[in-house]
């Protein structure tokens, strides 16, 4: 069997492109929907409360347009609303961020690591979780980064403030003696070059996008759902803003080629807490 229906993935802006490229490279039979709250980014420094509201609404509206499974591309909209988001759609399969605490500490050589996040992320009870599972024999450092999702949205990602606020945040975790550093915003992959410029050599950086391609393939496989069509055969993929449609579509384009083909990017909007296509 054959299930043609696409996967849905969203984010509060252009972040959760990293997991869509890796998505689209791993699984490239497979139709994608995305969705970027940009109406509402960065969603990392609103309160847990709004972010959780926002998500059941943009998942809703994504099971609407036919998603078969939903991957969450945001560690804030994670630690705030997974777990509600299954309980609330329990028939939906959904696929997750966490920061790759795990996998620093089993390459860790020294037991120093570095996380770099927004608040948020570090408040959910998934942060709290996973540094109890994975952290208890090494020192983990986190993070907070202000600015940079904005950097990515603005596509500032050169820009000289932007290495000096990656250079703030980053020395001191040099200066701890950090051999591993977490990527714990989905926007952050896309700094990756300047982020390797400051951080040195010496210094493993981990994206978990990869690992969440991965994790997305065996529930499709699991449940059935994987669609069997060549990769240039009936597949598409659509974009949608709540913001700016030539912006995001410029972003688009930028941080994901196509190879000269212009992704379709579609407007929708919030009304009383439901996302709505506009013209």
């Amino acid at each position: 069997m054959s299930d043609s229906r696409p996967i849905g993935i969203f984010d509060s802006g252009l972040g959760g492109l990293s997991v869509w490229r890796e998505i689209a490279r791993q699984l490239p039979q497979e139709s994608i929907l995305y969705l970027a709250d940009q109406a509402h980014v960065p969603y990392g420094s609103r309160r847990l409360p709004e972010v959780r509201e926002l998500s059941k609404g943009i998942a809703r509206f994504l099971l609407d347009q036919g998603a078969k499974l939903l991957v969450v591309a945001c560690n804030t909209a994670s630690a705030a609303a997974l777990h509600d988001l299954r309980s609330i759609f329990p028939d939906t399969p959904f696929v997750g961020m966490e920061p790759a605490v795990k996998p620093a500490a089993e390459r860790t050589h020294n037991g120093v690591v570095g996380v770099i996040a927004t608040p948020a992320t570090f408040q959910g009870e998934l942060f709290a979780s996973l540094m109890k599972r994975y952290a208890s024999d090494v020192r983990v450092l986190t993070q907070v980064c202000p600015g940079l999702v904005e950097a990515v949205e603005a596509n500032k990602m050169d820009d000289p403030q932007t290495k000096a606020v990656l250079r703030k945040c980053l020395v001191p975790l040099i200066d701890a003696g950090v051999d591993q550093l977490v990527l714990g915003c989905t926007h952050y992959p896309f700094l990756r070059p300047v982020i390797e410029q400051v951080i040195g050599t010496n210094v493993e950086v981990i994206d978990p996008a990869p690992a969440v391609a991965r994790q997305t393939g065996r529930v499709l496989a699991r449940r059935g759902l994987e669609a069997d069509l060549p990769a240039d055969s009936g597949h598409r993929h659509v974009f949608y803003t709540t913001r700016d449609v030539t912006a995001f579509a410029a972003g688009v384009e930028r941080l994901i080629p196509f190879a000269g083909e212009s992704p379709e990017v579609r407007p929708v909007r919030w009304r009383d807490g439901h996302l709505q296509a506009r013209e």
